[in-house]
């Protein structure tokens, strides 16, 4: 049975790689980039960028939007607003779903219980990637 890119992504994570990676890995084939280089370049964004801040399941997201969104045009920047558009849209989303964008409060801690699991997260995170990809390709 072949798994759908959200089953894939949370099998990702259980191999080991950070949510980050888990996310932005199962969408590198639509960008051709190998794996190992987005692999290399999410590893940072683990455990909430190292400080339990923003969620990497999001950022990883976050890395698709770029992958897709970019114009790869360095000297001018052309994309710069439109993808920061699209990830504060994501990002405003994903919070209103979770109740937070926030690594420690979406993993709870002795004093809070937990808001969501890192498998729910990048489950989200990938549907809006999803949701994401559907809309800017629609009608092309």
């Amino acid at each position: 049975m072949e798994l759908n890119r959200k089953e894939h992504a949370v099998a990702l994570h259980k191999k080991g790689y950070n949510c980050a990676q888990a996310v932005a890995c199962t969408y590198c084939d639509l960008f051709d980039i190998d794996e190992e280089t987005v692999f290399r370049m999410t590893e940072g964004y683990g455990f909430g960028c190292g400080l339990k801040e923003i969620c990497c399941g999001l950022t990883g997201a976050f890395a698709v939007v770029g992958m897709n969104n970019s114009s790869g045009n360095i000297e001018r920047g052309v994309t710069k607003k439109s993808t920061y558009d699209i990830t504060s849209a994501l990002g405003k989303k994903f919070e209103e779903k979770n109740g937070s964008m926030i690594c420690r409060e979406l993993k709870g801690s002795p004093e809070r219980k937990p808001l969501r699991s890192c498998d729910g997260c990048i489950e989200d995170a990938c549907e809006l990637v999803e949701e994401y990809l559907k809309e800017a390709y629609k009608g092309k």
